[in-house]
């Protein structure tokens, strides 16, 4: 029998053998049958989904599968959807590379009108779900002409995701249909991976592994390498008071009655605990002081479990980061948090540490390997961690050891570091892949579309509990030989009980898809629950009424339940109000959270003065079931309310979710649009303010003015150009002027213009106002 070492031997050995097709290119994608029998399967079939590892070239089988759509559709598109930017540009330039025709990509960063030329003259479009989405309930483009649309990461396709949506457009829409999704991982669950099948209309599940046979030769097995370290005495100290300010914390929640037991809370039954909480200071009139602190404990509780987290995973200089951005917040949580004895002593333990250079010894460690595995060769290698801090602390150890390293992370700025651009983003990994750097230290960024074929190791400074990112991980080696992946984890920690979840959930995924799958597929027809936007009446075509959306809106589902509906959306850039469905009618659309934080910012009542000076009949929808939030008290929530319909007139529907509040908005431009209607003015600028509120507008800023005595002024003087005219004497004798403000008036009146040259200019003026 030929070992299996033999057997790729052979294999590597024989003459290449490429694959030949009208619209592929030649010599550019190699004969490999398991490749060529999944595309056949996928044609042949109908809705399919691939479930291989990474590596194996489910990019191919969608190219294979693309050009033989074409060939057979010859005026039709292929639509390739993905979820990042840098995934979309990737997958472009590999459909570029193989197939024999117009290929673009399209992202949010591009112009709408822009997109739609690359869309019209471009037979493969490479996009991100997001953007077409957008795109097609603005009517920009119709899905009517695309001959397959394939679903990278597929296992996204859950809940409101905008695969979900397309899927169901494209299915009702196009002439020749046909759906290929993608992924190394559908996820664990069946049920999960059942809603994946449902929600984009999948009848088929083709699924391939490292063992088969046809596979095996082309395969690189990935040798996966356990390292344990154990917690340092210094670490264990600091552990030790952390996990006494949490006892005592979680003792007084038993005692409160909000929760049952202090053994084995998870940070999952902490933030149950904080919504029920949280939930009854919303529905009661006048809430129990003890609610609000068990708010405050609850949040305390949650950030001495993530610092035992950083500590026990981490080490003890991301812990001291997090600490310093606990010191900046004003919560009481924070404040009782710092001034508790244990926690000050942890504190105290940690600084110490790193004054003294004592670390976790993952770090130490990892130190150890990167050495080794660098001496005498050129092998690249990426390190995957959580947390930015401990990028930033592994590459500071990598600068002070001599090691060729460089960051990467994401475009989200936090406080003084900025996020890495994309552009930034695909400079380093071509700089990895030609070899200026040998290893990359990267967060959960780097886990999906990057193609980075000559990695030899990859290196997790923690496990991860989530058996598809564990997936994704792994497959950034062995790609082109064979591969090594180290999983650091330390003794007695959530390390252990993190990679064994990801273990199990793995091997639970592997049975559930080799349980005769395809079978059970055969009858699936997605079942879509019945949304209260679909019990509403659908108007006819010619009759379907006109909404106009900001285009804020983009991205929220009502716009999605909107289209649904059969309503004639039209996108625009609106100054006032979210939507408009007449010339007197503007929709001013709140989610409760965002209700609340108007409230706290005050934008609310900016807003609605806004609504009733450019809107004879405006309206506002709030929208959620949760309406109070334990972090605002009731009563100002209801004066809130109070205040928008009583002081601005201004009608507050509430609706249950986007469906509902879809269907409210259908039902209000039916309503306002039944009669014969005629162009809507669409507000694009603000309306522009009368004479006299330019008049009351102009008098209110003259120093310590307000509207009322704004208004008595130009009473008094009938114009601005009396009021600017007025000496002291004239101005005291309007009732609400004295000494004081008078001559104020007269000094910014009376007072010659400076330019300001110097900060000493500015500094006297303010100190004279």
């Amino acid at each position: 029998m030929v070992s299996k070492k033999t057997e790729r031997e052979v294999q590597t050995s024989k003459k290449v053998e490429w694959i030949q097709h009208p619209l592929i290119k030649p010599e550019k994608i190699e004969s490999r049958l398991y490749q060529q029998v999944l595309a056949a399967d996928v044609l042949k079939k109908g809705n399919t989904m691939i479930v291989a590892p990474t590596a194996l070239g489910k990019t191919i089988v969608a190219a294979l599968v693309s050009a033989e759509r074409l060939k057979t559709f010859e005026d039709s598109k292929v639509l390739v959807l993905a979820p990042s930017k840098p995934l979309v540009i990737q997958h472009e330039e590999s459909f570029r590379e193989f197939l024999k025709t117009s290929v673009s990509s399209l992202t949010g960063s591009i112009k709408p009108e822009e997109r739609v030329k690359l869309w019209n003259n471009s037979q493969i479009i490479c996009a991100t779900p997001q953007t077409v989405e957008s795109d097609i309930i603005s009517s920009r483009y119709d899905l009517k002409n695309v001959s397959l649309m394939v679903f990278d990461e597929c296992h996204r396709g859950v809940g409101s995701y905008s695969y979900v949506y397309l899927a169901d457009k494209y299915v009702k829409e196009a002439k020749n249909p046909l759906l290929l999704g993608l992924t190394a991982s559908p996820g664990w669950n069946e049920d999960k991976i059942q809603e994946v099948c449902q929600n984009l209309y999948i009848k088929e599940v083709e699924i391939k592994s490292e063992e088969d046979s046809d596979v095996e030769p082309y395969f690189n097995p990935v040798e996966v390498k356990w390292i344990k370290t154990e917690l340092n005495q210094e670490l264990k100290d600091i552990k030790m008071h952390l996990e006494k300010a949490l006892k005592a914390r979680l003792t007084t929640l038993k005692k409160m009655g909000v929760i049952s037991s202090i053994s084995n809370v998870s940070k999952k039954d902490v933030l149950k605990a904080k919504g029920r909480a949280q939930k009854r200071i919303g529905v009661s009139l006048h809430p129990p002081q003890k609610c609000f602190l068990a708010v405050s404990i609850l949040t305390a509780v949650i950030n001495i479990q993530h610092s035992v987290e950083l500590l026990e995973t981490q080490g003890t200089i991301p812990l001291q980061k997090y600490i310093e951005r606990l010191k900046k917040k004003k919560t009481k949580a924070a404040k009782g948090l710092l001034n508790d004895a244990e926690f000050q002593m942890a504190v105290g333990l940690a600084d110490k540490a790193v004054e003294n250079g004592v670390d976790h010894p993952k770090l130490k460690r990892l130190m150890q390997i990167l050495k080794k595995e660098l001496k005498n060769s050129n092998s690249r290698i990426i390190i995957f961690t959580q947390f930015r801090d401990s990028v930033e602390n592994i590459y500071q150890h990598c600068m002070e050891t001599n090691i060729n390293a460089v960051k990467f992370y994401g475009q989200a700025s936090r406080e003084n570091e900025k996020g890495l651009t994309q552009k930034k983003q695909k400079e380093i990994i071509k700089s990895f892949k030609n070899g200026e750097y040998d290893v990359l230290i990267s967060t959960s960024v780097a886990e999906e579309g990057i193609d980075i074929p000559s990695v030899d190791l990859v290196v997790l400074y923690e496990p991860v509990p989530s058996e598809i990112r564990m997936i994704q991980r792994r497959g950034r080696t062995g790609r082109k030989n064979r591969g090594r992946m180290f999983i650091l984890i330390t003794k007695g920690t959530r390390d252990e009980s993190y990679y064994w979840s990801s273990i199990n959930k793995e091997k639970q995924m592997k049975k559930q898809l080799n349980k005769n799958f395809n079978k059970d597929l055969t009858d699936f027809k997605p079942v879509k629950t019945k949304t209260n936007s679909e019990d509403a009446e659908k108007p006819a075509d010619e009759n379907r009424p006109i909404i106009y959306a900001d285009s804020r809106e983009g991205s929220s589902r009502v716009l999605r339940e909107l289209e649904r509906l059969n309503v004639d959306i039209k996108v625009k850039s609106l100054a006032v109000a979210d939507y408009q469905v007449s010339d007197d009618v503007a929709i001013e659309r709140k989610t409760n959270t965002d209700f609340v934080s108007s409230i706290m910012d005050k934008r609310l009542h900016k807003q609605a003065k806004e609504l009733v000076d450019n809107f004879k009949k405006p309206v506002i929808i709030i929208e959620g079931s949760e309406f109070y939030s334990g972090f605002i008290h009731p009563n100002a929530v209801r004066g809130a309310l109070a205040s928008i319909a009583v002081d601005f007139g201004i009608p507050i529907i509430p609706t249950r979710s986007p469906e509902d509040t879809a269907a409210m908005i259908n039902r209000i431009a039916i309503r306002e649009q039944t009669h014969e209607r005629s162009d809507i003015q669409i507000r694009t600028e603000k309306k522009p303010l009368t004479t006299w509120e330019q008049q009351i507008f102009i008098v209110e800023s003259l120093p310590n003015i307000g509207p009322v005595t704004a208004r008595k002024l130009l009473e008094e003087f009938k114009t601005v150009r009396g009021v600017i005219n007025a000496s002291e004497e004239e101005l005291k004798k309007v009732d609400g002027i004295g000494d004081k403000i008078a001559k104020n008036i007269i000094r910014v009146v009376d007072s010659g213009f400076k330019t300001l040259k110097s900060e000493k200019y500015l500094k006297l003026d303010l100190k004279n106002s």
